[in-house]
């Protein structure tokens, strides 16, 4: 064999775009595999078109991606349908800000013109995308890519709005919604995002008509008692029965409303009685319902008082309608007081913009059927949530669902394919867009102008994408599928929804195991975001770190239920081993000259403990794998290359390359070179690029490592005696290097050593060469301590390493005694603080127990020198 020649220098940026494009070249995304194995199947959670991916989609992707890479290596046909999502409100929202650039509005271009604009955006936004999954090394196969709003999936949506419309499950109607004045549109209750805010509850009398008193009501928003049609108390109360069915003045307006009595009224809470705006609140619309009151809507789609409320009023925005009905009322007389209160407030998911209840026409989706079939798949086992904890939420929202608002007040997404007729006002709902009216044959119909919701499309993506509603192979081979993986912040919007969605036009849940992972944080604890500038962009760690380093180093920090704390430099752990994985390749690689090939080479002991730990790295590795454990599995990964691969088992082949035959040397390089492309593939789903690279350099490597076989764990390779025997001597080695270094004794000064155990004596030579030993010695009996020794205690063994013969036994006492001071004064400043009753009470929990175990490391610590110091004087 020839030497082959790495670069020096690792440098990801060398190799990582033409390795993609290799694997491009060649396929190798596409599902092959076993035809007989059970396929592997994951849809990508579509990113919106409406910018770039962030770090969080780099998280997802990275998990998925290194599911999709492990099952394809263990043979599996393996799909991953890759995809992107129109986001209505969202995309709708960005255009709106590019026109008001130029000074204009959706409206000075018209729907068609505006949709022509939306639709050059999402391609913009898509290029961008895909370079972003192509560069963080997405494994997606991507003839197969979908967009939500392409034929083959409108075509789905379609279907699926007329066939809920036949199964009685979609109705129309006035009801009272989450308004967005902002994006003018109704918002489902899954999209209105609540925080608390500071406001004014403010008391207000309502004077009886009779001239006997008031009723006072407390309310956070006093504009909307334009809207009032009631006042109503709880039917045994006392204090109001005789006002029961007796009528109040609407302080600032000339109408008259009613008393009336409801259980739903809570006596207790304030005075008991509750003003009744059932255009503007959820309560007062039910109660509304029961009483057969009137619904006055005093707001415009744009959040101003409509013409329903006092002149004065008219057309002021909310917060300004509030002020100045404060100020009137005060005038009035009908201030009756009010506090400060924090209260939760609802905003827009998508602007931010404060919810109003609103009433207007909606089309809603009846839930409770599809929620009922979504509970008994989870209660049968039909789905597994990864971790198990998040099944509480999702039978929680299930069981308390409410219909779902789909229609929305914007252009830009899937139009609602019905249509009325103006001649004779049929409502037509069809799969095909009608000519006529099927009642009178008019040819005058109205589509509806709104679109659908976002979700809407998106909860059929994991059958759409392949095909449904059309009997396609793809449909057939790969669903339902196998894994979703997504953060916990959409469980109600998308994961719940697809289920229900699969249940009910495909009979089957549409996977099976359902990974949750947890949100990226910085370091602070506060979630990662543009608007308070602590975001990362991945392609940011791409550039300056490599992919690979940003794959293993969020595998590495993903711990399954749990949020993960993130600064930029943390992704030097990633590169740091991908670094460690390249020098050990170079070295390995660079001495191949004149080397030969051996055919089944025999093994020393210490290639059947490596072995026997590649072994155990297997198992452990393909275990965390197939139970979504990546932190599990990025740590073993991580702990067998570096440690047990590079430290321990490189380092000890260099005793066979210093001392054997030619014979020898070549046993040792093909042993080597076995471990390391057997290691390569272990490592490959996690860090796909760098071992790729490496493994196209090794002699006689046939096909890529993308599509190579993962290592399986085998019982033939299980050697304890050996693993026993190197514990033991990787416990010398580590104790007579920590001594070294506590002696200050530099590496080029051999030791020499005396152990009573004589089971290491064949591994003698290995020991010299791994501690820097001139000479070892093994007895089989305990002895006593040699002077100029320092005394060292192992499981099974006692060394004796003769430190004075490398360095002066006065310099190492004054060493070792300025050491045991510095301990000491070290220990008491430890122990005042921790007996300190205030330090104890005002610190965190977390930080005592850090001083807590820093006190017991120093007092392990004084008790070793303190022993050190009596050999070197005896």
């Amino acid at each position: 064999m020839h030497a082959i020649e790495l670069e020096r220098s690792f440098n990801p940026k060398h190799f990582e775009d033409a390795v993609y494009a290799k694997w491009l070249h060649t396929q190798a995304f596409a599902p092959a595999g076993e035809s007989a194995k059970t396929p592997f199947v994951i849809v990508i959670p579509p990113p919106n078109v409406t910018g770039v991916l962030h770090l969080g989609h780099g998280l997802v992707i990275t998990l998925i991606d290194t599911a999709i890479r492990f099952h394809r290596m263990c043979g599996e046909p393996t799909l991953w349908v890759p995809g992107t999502d129109h986001a209505g409100i969202a995309t709708q929202h960005v255009v709106e800000k590019q026109l008001k650039a130029r000074s204009l509005s959706r409206h000075d271009l018209g729907r068609e013109k505006f949709i022509e604009e939306t639709w050059k955006v999402k391609a913009e936004h898509h290029k961008i995308i895909s370079k972003q999954l192509a560069r963080m090394g997405a494994s997606v196969d991507w003839s197969r890519e979908r967009f939500t709003m392409d034929e083959g999936l409108s075509q789905a949506v379609r279907e699926v709005f007329v066939s809920l419309y036949e199964r009685n499950l979609l109705y129309k109607g006035n009801y009272l919604v989450n308004w967005c004045t902002s994006c003018s549109t109704a918002l489902s209750d899954d999209e209105v995002d609540y925080e608390e805010t500071g406001g004014k509850m403010y008391q207000i009398r309502y004077p009886c008509v009779d001239g006997k008193g008031f009723i006072e009501v407390a309310t956070t928003r006093p504009e909307t008692m334009f809207g009032d049609v009631a006042v109503a108390v709880h039917p045994e109360d006392e204090r109001y029965k005789k006002l029961v069915g007796e009528f109040v003045h609407l302080p600032l307006t000339e109408r008259q409303i009613p008393v009336i009595a409801d259980p739903l009224v809570d006596k207790s809470l304030g005075t008991g009685a509750l003003k009744i705006t059932p255009a503007h609140a959820q309560d007062d619309w039910e109660i509304a319902g029961r009483h057969k009151l009137e619904l006055i809507n005093i707001l415009t789609a744009d959040g101003r008082l409509n013409d329903a409320v006092p002149e004065q009023y008219r057309g002021l925005k909310v917060k300004e309608a509030r002020e100045k009905a404060v100020v009137d009322l005060k005038k009035g007389g009908f201030y009756a007081g009010e506090q400060s209160i924090t209260h939760a407030v609802g905003h827009c998911y998508r602007c931010g913009t404060v919810i109003e209840p609103f009433l207007s026409e909606q089309w809603f989706v009846r839930m409770r059927p599809l929620a009922d079939k979504a509970l008994a798949a989870w209660k049968q086992g039909e789905i597994v949530f990864y971790p198990r904890k998040w099944e509480h939420t999702y039978r929680h929202w299930l069981e308390n669902i409410r219909d779902w608002c789909i229609s929305r007040q914007i252009w830009w997404g899937h139009r609602i394919p019905a249509w009325t007729c103006r001649h004779c006002g049929k409502l037509i709902v069809t799969r095909k867009d009608p000519e006529s009216c099927p009642s009178c044959s008019s040819k005058d119909l109205e589509q509806d102008p709104d679109v659908l919701d976002t979700w809407f499309s998106s909860w059929l993506w994991p059958f759409s994408t392949l095909g449904w509603p059309n009997k396609t192979p793809d449909l057939a081979a790969f669903y339902p599928t196998t894994t979703l993986v997504t953060a916990y912040d959409i469980i109600f919007f998308w994961v719940s929804r697809m289920i229900m969605a699969g249940l009910e036009f495909t009979g089957q849940v549409p996977f099976r195991n359902i990974y949750i992972h947890g949100l990226l944080r910085d370091e602070k604890g506060k979630k990662m975001s543009k608007s308070l500038g602590n975001g990362i962009d991945p392609l940011d760690i791409v550039e300056e770190f490599g992919a690979d380093a940003l794959k293993f180093t969020l595998a590495f920090l993903c711990a399954q239920g749990q949020d993960i704390l993130l600064e930029k430099k943390a992704f030097s752990i990633g590169s740091k081993f991908a670094n460690k994985i390249w020098n050990a390749s170079r070295y390995i690689l660079m001495n191949l000259e004149g080397r030969n090939k051996v055919v089944q080479a025999a093994l020393l002991p210490v290639d059947r403990w490596i072995y026997a730990r590649l072994n155990r790295t297997v198992q452990s590795m393909t275990e965390a794998f197939l139970s979504y454990r990546y932190n599990d599995a990025a740590t073993a990964a991580y702990e067998y290359f570096w440690s047990d691969f590079c430290d321990w088992y490189l380092e000890a082949t260099k005793l066979s390359f210093r001392a054997g035959d030619d014979a020898e040397k070549d046993r040792a390089t093909t042993v080597l070179l076995e471990v390391l492309a057997e290691s390569l593939r272990l490592l490959h789903p996690l860090l796909p690029f760098i071992t790729e690279e490496i493994y196209s350099k090794l002699p006689d490597a046939t096909g890529q490592l993308i599509t190579a076989a993962y290592p399986v764990y085998e019982t033939g390779r299980e050697a304890p005696q050996e693993e026993a025997s190197f514990a033991g001597i990787q416990e010398l080695v580590r104790l007579v290097r920590t001594l070294r270094a506590e002696c200050g004794i530099t590496p080029e000064k051999r030791l020499r050593v005396q152990v009573a155990r004589t089971d290491l004596s064949s591994n003698a030579e290995l020991i010299k060469l791994l501690a820097g030993l001139s000479e070892i010695n093994f007895t089989l009996a305990e002895i006593g301590k040699p002077a100029g020794s320092v005394g060292l205690v192992g499981k099974g063994f006692e060394a004796f390493v003769f430190v004075t013969e490398a360095v002066d036994r006065t310099i190492i006492i004054q060493k070792f005694t300025k050491e045991l001071e510095k301990d000491k004064r070290f220990i008491d400043g430890l122990e005042a603080k921790l007996s300190n009753a205030a330090f104890l009470k005002a610190a965190p929990q977390a930080l005592v127990a850090k001083e807590q175990q820093k006190l017991e490391e120093a007092k392990i610590k004084v008790g070793k020198v303190r022993l050190y110091l009596q050999d070197l004087m005896d």
